[in-house]
């Protein structure tokens, strides 16, 4: 707790209509910030009053201004949303905060798909920029949805004239010819994931109209072979479960006019038999070439349930204990 002795306080008023928005039902988003700063927080109607050490209540009074404005756009804030504000002022600028919380990248039925992290915005803003980005980083993290929002954005805006979903089909503990259906039935689970995105942030009724005219296209990886993917926006998804082999004549597909982007967790391999990944080769074979770009994010850029970013960095603690005990 704070030296009360050294303490101040500010009080300033939120805007009456944006009170419910910013704090939360119940009060709940109000509760997510009490934890994330070292100051007391008090509320009556729309008036707040922060009390502690004076850099704890400039943190608390930046990140509820931040709130605010988000709210005023139209912005929904949970209490994720309001530790990922804290996180950011407390590493970045208000500057960068305030880039981050604006930067829309599409919008569907008043839903909008936008970075929530400074690692995320990172990562949108190296898409832009370079031919190939890695996206790098453990599951809920956003690498494919923001990946899959950065395609949607390019189809629309008409910087290519088709998307192209594909992902490694590799067995999880059961082998295709074992599984009943046809092979495009066989295949459907893996591609699942890619669909289930798509659906998020294009019309459900027109992906089927899309997908026969081939402006989107969801494949396994071994339909890649053999062909030359010019104007389009690809998207190599699971890509730790490629070998060195399959990343090599996947990347090799690149054709004019067009932007790929490969995700993967590399702490997640499900090769068999000990296979090296090709997504943990590739990171030393082509890091430094111009035009590529390796995103790394981070269990601070999970924006899934708040359980899974302790889930992930108690994998980390545990898997480097382990490696440390048998370099010992």
């Amino acid at each position: 707790m704070y030296n009360t002795t050294e303490s101040v306080s500010e009080t300033f008023d939120i805007d009456p209509a944006l009170v419910q928005s910013v704090l939360g039902t119940t009060d709940g988003n109000l509760k997510t910030l009490e934890k994330y700063v070292d100051c007391d927080v008090f509320v009556r109607g729309n008036t707040v009053t922060l009390t502690g050490p004076a850099h704890e209540v400039s943190r608390a009074r930046r990140v509820l201004d931040e709130l605010q404005a988000t709210a005023r756009r139209g912005g929904h804030i949970s209490p994720a949303a309001v530790k990922h504000a804290v996180t950011l002022i407390t590493r970045e600028s208000p500057q960068s905060v305030a880039t981050v919380l604006a930067s829309d990248i599409i919008a569907r039925r008043g839903k909008v798909i936008r970075a929530k992290s400074l690692g995320q915005k990172e990562y949108v803003d190296a898409i832009d920029d370079n031919t190939i980005v890695f996206g790098l980083g453990p599951a809920g993290s956003g690498k494919t949805y923001l990946a899959m929002a950065k395609a949607v954005q390019a189809l629309q805006t008409k910087q290519v004239s088709r998307i192209i979903l594909t992902r490694p089909a590799v067995e999880a503990g059961e082998k295709l010819g074992f599984l009943p259906g046809t092979l495009n039935e066989k295949i459907d689970p893996y591609l699942r994931p890619l669909h289930d995105a798509l659906r998020d942030m294009v019309e459900p009724e027109v992906i089927p109209k899309l997908m026969e005219a081939g402006v989107i296209e969801v494949a396994p990886l071994a339909y890649m072979r053999g062909r030359t993917l010019n104007d389009a926006f690809v998207i190599l998804d699971e890509a730790q479960n490629t070998t060195p082999a399959q990343m090599k004549m996947f990347l090799t597909r690149l054709g004019f006019g067009s932007k790929m982007v490969v995700t993967g967790d590399i702490t997640q391999v499900d090769l068999p038999g000990g296979q090296r990944s090709g997504l943990r080769l590739v990171r030393h074979i082509l890091r430094g070439v111009d035009g590529v770009h390796f995103a790394e994010l981070s269990s601070e850029d999970v924006v899934r349930h708040q359980l899974v970013a302790r889930i992930v960095d108690a994998y980390e603690d545990w898997e480097n204990t382990e490696t440390k005990g048998r370099e010992q």
